[in-house]
C-alpha cells in the first residue's frame, strides 16, 4: 500500500472521529437534558398538558400540547418564570404551579381529569361558578355516606349522571372544566353542601323536585 493511499486513509478516519464526536457532543446533552428535565419534574402526562395548555395560550408555548416535557415546553417555563420573579429553572415546582394557577398535591391527576370530564359533559353550557358546582356535588357525595367514596365511583353509580349513560362523559375536557374542577378540589362549594342538581325544565324524576333547592345557577337547581 502506498504512502498516499495510507495518508488518505488515516486522514478519513480522523474526520469521521471529528464528526462522530462532535454528532455525540451535541446529540447526547440534547437527551439527557429532556430525560432529566421529564423525570425532575415529577408531573403526570395530564398535569404536563395542562402546563402547556396555559403557557400556550398566554403566548410563552409554540409546541403540541401532547403531554411530553421536552425541550420547548421546558424553554417556555423559564420564559415563564423569568416573567414572574421566579426561579428560572424550567422545573414546575410548587410556587411555579402556583403561579400557572396549579395545585399539583390537592388530589391525584387522575380525580382532577375524571372530575374535569364529568364537569365538561355534564356543564360544558353553564356559567363557570355552575360549573365549579357540578364538580362539588360530586366531592360532596364522595363525603356522604350515602354515596360511594371515590371520584370514580360516584362518577360511575348507575344512572347518577345522564352524560355517562349517554356516553358524554368520553368527550374531552376543555381549559375552563379543568380550571372548574381544580377550584371544586380546592375547596370552592357554589352549591353550599348540595348532593344533588337538575334542570327544571328537562328533569322528569318527580322524586327530584322533593328535595329541598338551596341554590340556582344557571340552568341548574341545586339541592340537598
Amino acid at each position: 500500500m502506498n504512502k498516499t493511499l495510507l495518508k488518505g486513509l488515516a486522514l478519513g478516519c480522523c474526520l469521521f472521529a471529528i464528526v462522530g464526536i462532535g454528532v455525540l457532543g451535541l446529540y447526547i446533552p440534547t437527551m439527557q437534558i429532556y430525560t432529566e428535565d421529564t423525570i425532575s419534574t415529577g408531573l403526570t402526562t395530564t398535569q404536563i398538558r395542562t402546563v402547556q395548555t396555559k403557557l400556550k395560550n398566554w403566548g410563552y408555548y409554540t409546541g403540541s400540547v401532547d403531554g411530553i416535557y421536552g425541550p420547548l415546553t421546558r424553554s417556555a417555563v423559564i420564559k415563564f418564570q423569568k416573567n414572574n420573579n421566579l426561579v428560572a429553572d424550567g422545573i414546575v415546582g410548587s410556587k411555579t404551579a402556583a403561579a400557572l394557577g396549579m395545585n399539583l398535591s390537592s388530589q391525584s391527576s387522575n380525580d382532577l381529569y375524571l372530575l374535569a370530564k364529568c364537569i365538561y359533559a355534564e356543564a360544558r353550557g353553564e356559567p363557570y361558578a355552575g360549573q365549579v358546582a357540578v364538580g362539588a356535588v360530586i366531592l360532596n357525595r364522595v363525603k356522604s355516606s350515602s354515596f360511594p367514596n371515590t371520584i370514580y365511583g360516584v362518577i360511575y353509580q348507575p344512572y347518577a349522571f345522564t352524560a355517562v349513560s349517554d356516553g358524554q362523559i368520553n368527550l374531552e375536557p376543555n381549559q375552563t372544566a379543568y380550571n372548574a374542577a381544580r377550584d371544586a378540589l380546592n375547596g370552592w362549594d357554589p352549591t353550599y353542601g348540595c348532593i344533588y342538581y337538575y334542570n327544571p325544565n328537562t328533569a322528569t324524576s318527580s322524586w327530584i323536585w322533593s328535595r329541598q333547592i338551596v341554590v340556582t345557577i344557571g340552568k341548574h337547581n341545586f339541592a340537598k
